[in-house]
């Protein structure tokens, strides 16, 4: 015959949980330090790794998500770097002419000449004006188009035109770190203004608003540099690489990715099944890459909470199992009065859930204090707290108390009650 549990035995159940954990504060919260410490280990770098995911999709959205993109080298944020890519020869305008002749997914291609200024090279980038100077500038050629397919907003002036271009001439447009730098104070009246780069003169012809979206603040584009394309390939020369930022047109990503890829493999004589010998990705690979990346932090992370995890579980199983102890005379009254075995290990397997629970909120509400006081400190830091996180270390938690609580239960639950009550 089977016995029917009464109402209100979890309740009774769960309520003696929390007071034998309200009796004894202090030690409880020994014991749940090391749960405390592993779900905030790992609630604070998912909140950071989140809000910095979240910054790259803000800045891919920004430059444009139709955008591809094609060089001769890797691009985007690796591990490893394959030393026989350097040997790769970069692309050229005659790539360039047979993507935009043959691809018909594909509405526009810029090309930009990065790094103008390279380390050793014969153009030196330093921008020079009235005592100061600008050093860490990221000069690039670009073509005029450059602008519309990235988004590119000029806060003052204009940006390249066709008639630059065709005359190589010696003008640029900075960014807003470039600007600061050599005119310091000053918000505007600086389009116009001759300024000394590479022992020539070059005349700022415009000043790049600030992009938005920016790691810790700071966006690639607030050093830019930019400079006519066949000017950069007139001054630097040697240089020879080349980037395509190539736009597709609405809805056909793919099919411009793939029509591009293969007009590449074609020209640089890439066999069938051999791998590309360039680098040609959209913007969502970027972001896959970065989760890649992240995923290893994450396997980290996890390795370092888990050990906290381990280290409050055996405290939580050592503290139950002097409670048993504690309690024996406690546990041969309750089972004279007619509780049976599977009431005793439910109620000191609720007393070890309740224990690290508790555990878990205290993780997560110091893992969201850490991260609001570090976004305080440091503004241009992101932090962003994912749902997911707390429900998993809250919930591993949990777990933690089942998983360590069961053996000082059921030795509990097989305690003889007359023993029990004869223990002094």
């Amino acid at each position: 015959m089977k016995i029917k549990m009464p109402r209100g035995v979890l309740r009774e159940t769960l309520l003696m949980a929390l007071n034998s954990v309200r009796s004894h504060k202090f030690r409880s919260f020994l014991t749940v330090l090391g749960i405390v410490i592993g779900v905030m280990t790992a609630i604070t770098i998912a909140s950071i790794l989140t809000g910095l995911r979240h910054n790259i999709i803000a800045i891919i959205e920004e430059y444009g998500t139709n955008n591809i993109y094609a060089f001769h080298l890797s691009t985007g944020p690796r591990v490893n770097v394959d030393r026989s890519e350097r040997l790769r020869k970069p692309l050229t305008v005659a790539d360039a002419d047979a993507i935009s002749a043959q691809a018909s997914a594909v509405e526009d291609l810029a090309l930009v000449s990065p790094n103008v200024g390279y380390g050793g090279g014969p153009f030196d980038d330093n921008i020079t004006y009235q005592g100061h100077n600008y050093r860490w500038g990221n000069t690039s050629g670009v073509t005029p188009n450059y602008a519309n397919i990235a988004n590119v907003t000029v806060r003052e002036g204009r940006f390249i035109t066709e008639l630059d271009e065709q005359q190589r001439g010696n003008v640029v447009v900075i960014g807003v770190n470039a600007a600061d730098s050599l005119f310091p104070g000053q918000q505007s009246g600086i389009a116009g203004t001759k300024v000394r780069m590479g022992g020539l003169n070059f005349e700022i012809i415009g000043v790049l608003e600030k992009r938005k979206a920016g790691f810790f603040g700071e966006n690639e584009e607030d050093n830019a540099v930019f400079i006519p394309f066949r000017t950069a390939q007139k001054v630097a020369p040697a240089r020879g690489w080349m980037l395509f930022v190539i736009r597709a047109r609405s809805g056909m990503v793919n099919e411009a990715l793939t029509q591009s890829e293969e007009i590449l493999r074609r020209r640089r004589n890439v066999k069938f099944g051999d791998p590309n010998n360039f680098d040609i990705k959209t913007a969502d690979k970027f972001i896959e890459q970065f989760d890649s990346i992240t995923a290893m932090v994450g396997v980290i992370a996890i390795a370092i909470s888990s050990l906290g995890l381990l280290v409050g579980g055996i405290g939580v199983m050592n503290i139950m199992l002097v409670s048993v102890t504690e309690r024996t005379k406690e546990i041969g009254v309750r089972k004279a009065l007619g509780a049976r075995r599977r009431d005793i290990v439910r109620q000191f397997l609720f007393e070890a859930m309740t224990l690290t629970f508790f555990g878990g909120v205290l993780g997560v509400l110091l893992a969201i204090g850490i991260s609001r006081i570090v976004m305080l400190l440091v503004p241009s830091l992101p932090a962003s707290i994912p749902p997911w996180a707390v429900v998993s270390g809250l919930t591993v938690s949990v777990g933690v108390g089942l998983i360590f609580g069961v053996w000082p239960a059921r030795k509990a639950s097989r305690l003889d009650p007359i023993e029990c009550l004869r223990y002094e």
